[in-house]
């Protein structure tokens, strides 16, 4: 048996037939020689050269070592021959997670910050349809879906630093895009002024069936969309196995979870910034000559803004990607160390050096993927998580609403408070403890099962949570006795001329909330500092509580719903928070999970593969299921001129929170249960201290212990 003096190259020995590998496990030491089949006239295996005894600097490597660093080819930070040293610092794990984070950090202002707070803009000043803004938001995911399989297979072998430079160019381009509609669209004319008080006077509001000219930038918006997800497919496949190439093992799950944790900031940065534009006039040439403030319903913001300053933000990002080299320094002696937890029935035996470069063999790699039963345990897991929190992100601020009778901004700047910090939060605390224990593979599977296992009773919360519907003339109180439920026109306001598809609630000083001022029947307003009050209200009676209005005329109504007499929030917020948390603490874990067991060469295509079912099953799906779940408990639709039913006005508080419940609750023990079947299924390689990270000739994810043996005892 051949002596083993340990390997001092610190980049492997390429494995092929000319070349057996070495492994040395632990002494007495074996030399173990894997060999691919080999084709057909090819000349018989050589005795492998001798190593140097004296190896040079890893910064340095001479010619000879050249040769073995095939697969991690290593290079200074620079374009070409411009490699000044003081860039130098930035050609390390921490340079390139620097620049990742802002790249994640750009992604997420725009594509879930100011697309998301933008639409209903777009939407008034664009003349579209609310189903059409949908086809606009849908839009990324779409492209995501198409392109990452194949980008995270073809982008695996190829220079990933790269693959983030046009990643940042498209996120920039598609950010461009969507703004020129407010460059080719002209000046915004407002229009007259709507009266929404009680009067004789029928409003000019007739049904119009006829498309606007300005339909057509629907897809201007949808392009734009498009490229967006175009740019984001790289950056959460290859752009997450870059950063795992390129740091050890027990660190990956921190780097990661920090990556993870600015994209999800992304959208808090983008919702304040996107906030403040839109208190600029959206032609911010004419603000000082319009006559209109931001409490007109005509106003409407700058929401353009925000996608150029994304757009400079996001190429500038282009160049300092382009000077990463294909693999940091260092990465071919930390994938030396790795040892591989591959699961074991995921083999992929006697693969050809060039497996991978051909579409070809595409669909043998997503075959292989697809049957490694632990991985897809851990995605279908992730899928029914994407599922939940897309819905919550997308309808936690309606509920709260609901709930506890806030304003619609009061509700979203609640629930984005809990969301963001929440779900940053959990991220990196899961990449913290992963990292600071150094979990193995199934370890790492364990902690992610209790986590949400705590998250699931975590849940429970909207069940305490939910609060009886305060009164509301014409559909859960009479006006004064006299109308129907479910009818919004009683005696009272039947001359008002008031429309239905104008909700503007008031709180009458009796306790009672209603429709809009018209409802009310109220035909004189005053515009106080803080809310516009009614007066001379005509549907409502009794006893008015509210401190009468300087000119001594008696406040019948206030502008805004009336405040809720439940006092469930506080508990309510403080629970769901660490249901955020402990649900996204689950989410590093996995993902470092899914590299962890599946094979070497296949780490971008799995990530490609979850990004697509966690959109086709989750992200997508979710918002769609939440939505027609709250639909379900509706009890006043908004309908328009042309009699079609729009947007629900009033829900069924309790009903509601018993259907979030439901949908909670299945969606965790689907998840609870597919994290118990990957651990229960996950089976390590048979010695995993003794099997290292496979190079690029040799794709080997399971050596039994019987075939070591055997071999040995043939060298022997």
């Amino acid at each position: 048996m051949k002596s083993c003096k340990g390997i001092e190259n610190p980049a492997f020995v390429a494995s092929s037939p000319e070349n057996p590998r070495r492994l040395c496990a632990s002494s007495p030491c074996i030399e173990i020689s894997v060999v691919s089949t080999p084709d057909a006239g090819s000349p018989p295996p050589q005795e492998p050269p001798e190593r140097p005894e004296s190896p040079q600097p890893s910064g340095a490597p001479d010619a000879s070592r050249l040769g073995s660093l095939s697969e991690y080819e290593e290079g200074p930070y620079g374009l070409g021959s411009f490699q000044p040293r003081a860039l130098q610092r930035c050609n390390t794990p921490r340079g390139f997670l620097f620049h990742y984070c802002l790249l994640a950090l750009t992604q997420g202002i725009v594509v879930n910050g100011l697309v998301n707070i933008s639409i209903s803009t777009i939407e008034k000043r664009y003349e579209l349809q609310s189903s059409l803004t949908g086809l606009i938001s849908s839009s990324y995911d779409i492209a995501f879906c198409l392109l990452s399989l194949f980008v995270s297979f073809f982008g695996e072998r190829g220079h990933k630093p790269r693959w983030l430079a046009f990643s940042s160019f498209m996120i920039g381009l598609g950010a461009l895009v969507f703004s020129l509609p407010k460059f080719f669209s002209g000046k915004y004319q407002f229009g007259s002024l709507f009266k929404d008080t009680c009067s004789t006077t029928k409003n000019q509001h007739g049904c119009n069936t006829s498309s606007s000219p300005l339909f057509y930038y629907l897809y201007v918006f949808v392009l734009g969309q498009l490229l967006l997800g175009t740019g984001g497919t790289p950056l959460y496949t290859l752009g997450t196995a870059f950063i795992d190439d390129s740091v050890p093992i027990h660190k990956s799950s921190l780097y990661i979870g920090i990556g993870y944790a600015m994209s999800i900031l992304g959208p808090a940065v983008g919702y304040v910034l996107g906030g403040q534009l839109l208190t600029l006039y959206i032609d911010i040439d004419l603000k000082h000559s319009i006559d209109i403030t931001e409490d007109d319903p005509r106003w409407l913001g700058a929401w353009w803004i925000g996608f150029l300053i994304s757009w400079l933000l996001a190429w500038s990002l282009i160049i300092p990607f382009s000077c990463f080299p294909k693999h940091l320094p260092g990465t071919a002696k930390i994938q030396e160390g790795k040892i591989s937890q591959t699961h074991q029935s995921a083999s992929l035996q006697h693969t050809d050096s060039n497996f991978g470069q051909s579409f070809k063999d595409f669909p043998a790699a997503l075959k292989n993927l697809m049957r490694n039963t632990v991985f897809m345990c851990l995605v279908l897991s992730t899928c029914s998580e994407a599922l939940i929190t897309t819905g919550f992100a997308t309808f936690l601020p309606k509920f709260i609403e609901n709930q506890f009778g806030l304003s619609s901004s009061s509700a979203a700047t609640l629930a984005g408070t809990v969301l963001i910090p929440g779900a940053a939060l959990g991220q990196i605390l899961g990449g913290i403890l992963v990292s600071k224990f150094k979990m193995t593979c199934k370890n790492i599977m364990k902690f992610a099962l209790l986590t949400s296992v705590i998250s699931l009773v975590l849940t429970f919360v909207f069940a305490y949570a939910n609060c009886e519907n305060e009164p509301f003339a014409g559909v859960s109180k009479l006006y004064n006795g006299t109308g129907e439920l479910g009818n919004l026109t009683a005696p009272c306001n039947a001359d008002c001329n008031c429309l239905r598809s104008y909700y503007y609630p008031v709180c009458g000083g009796n306790g009672v909330q209603y429709f809009s001022p018209c409802y009310a029947g109220c035909t004189q307003s005053i515009s106080k500092r803080h809310a516009k009050v009614y007066y001379n209200c005509s549907c409502i009676e009794g006893e008015i509580d509210v401190t009468p209005t300087p000119s001594s005329v008696s406040l019948e109504a206030q502008a805004g719903k009336c405040s809720s007499h439940c006092k469930n929030l506080p508990p309510f917020l403080g629970i769901f928070f660490a249901a955020i948390v402990f649900t996204f603490m689950a989410g590093t874990p996995i993902t470092v999970s899914i590299l962890r067991c599946v094979n070497q060469r296949q780490r971008s295509l799995a990530l490609g593969i979850q990004c697509t079912l966690l959109r086709l099953l989750g992200t997508i799906p979710g918002p769609i299921i939440f939505g027609s779940a709250i639909d379900s408990t509706c009890i006043l639709w908004d309908i328009n001129e042309c009699g079609n039913k729009g947007a629900c006005w009033v829900y069924n508080n309790v009903k509601m929170a018993y259907m979030l419940v439901a949908i909670s609750v299945i969606c965790k023990i689907i998840t609870v249960s597919f994290n118990g079947l990957a651990v229960f299924l996950y089976k390590p390689p048979p010695s995993v201290t003794d099997v290292a990270f496979q190079n690029q000739n040799a794709v080997v994810t399971t050596v039994s212990l019987e075939s070591d043996l055997s071999r040995a005892g043939n060298d022997g």
